[in-house]
């Protein structure tokens, strides 16, 4: 499933808010017309959808009457139709909000963002390296799913959630296996070395899991 599917018949458009979108960290379907939007939706899903309303084939307003016969995912409306009946007819077949077009990306990046606050704030995590689903213990760099065991995942989550703090070796020890645990500390520089074999490009030269000599690691994007 994709974090946003785009249905934009504008490529330029299209190309320009993709590269912004991805950049923030997010996964996206970039669909052109409204047919291809509902089968993509039907077929794979989305967390949210971006919608743009003069769609050939099928408009938009016919997309979210389809979109929404089954399912509640968000769906922004971003058009050049500002006419108050447009906005009025979007909101009222289920678009949970409708922005002008031409728009500032600042404004839409973080209506976005409020959208997967608010919805899915509980499970997921992007930085636009790392991208976690807590709920589904799952880790992806990019589109690449990461094969990590249950403490892999733990010790990668505890650090991007604290990303540009410096971490003490001691409390990550304790907040991962615990004082009570018969591990010892040198699990943990194992378990980070492992982290950068699956993470860096070059683990021997780690610019994402950065070790603060005397101190501990810290996690950068």
């Amino acid at each position: 499933m994709a974090d946003i599917l785009l249905a934009e018949d504008n490529t330029e458009m299209a190309t320009l808010l993709c590269d912004f979108l991805k950049a923030e960290g997010y996964s996206v379907v970039h669909c052109t017309d409204g047919e291809s939007t509902v089968s993509a939706f039907e077929n794979n899903g989305a967390r949210l959808v971006i919608l743009d309303i003069m769609l050939p084939k099928l408009d938009g307003f016919g997309v979210c009457r389809k979109i929404r016969e089954n399912s509640n995912t968000p769906i922004i409306i971003v058009s050049a139709k500002t006419e108050k009946d447009d906005k009025l007819n979007g909101l009222i077949l289920g678009a949970d909000d409708y922005i002008e077009k031409p728009y500032d990306i600042d404004i839409l990046l973080a209506k976005i963002k409020g959208v997967f606050a608010r919805r899915y704030q509980t499970s997921f995590i992007s930085d636009g390296f790392i991208k976690l689903d807590k709920g589904k213990r799952r880790a992806f760099v990019g589109e690449k799913q990461l094969d990590l065991t249950q403490k892999e995942f733990d010790l990668l989550r505890l650090l991007v959630e604290n990303s540009g703090k410096t971490l003490d070796k001691d409390y990550i020890f304790n907040e991962i296996w615990g004082w009570e645990s018969f591990s010892e500390l040198q699990t943990l520089t194992v378990h980070i070395k492992w982290l950068r074999q699956k993470i860096e490009d070059n683990p021997k030269k780690p610019t994402h899991i950065v070790t603060v000599w005397g101190v501990g690691y810290r996690y950068e994007r």
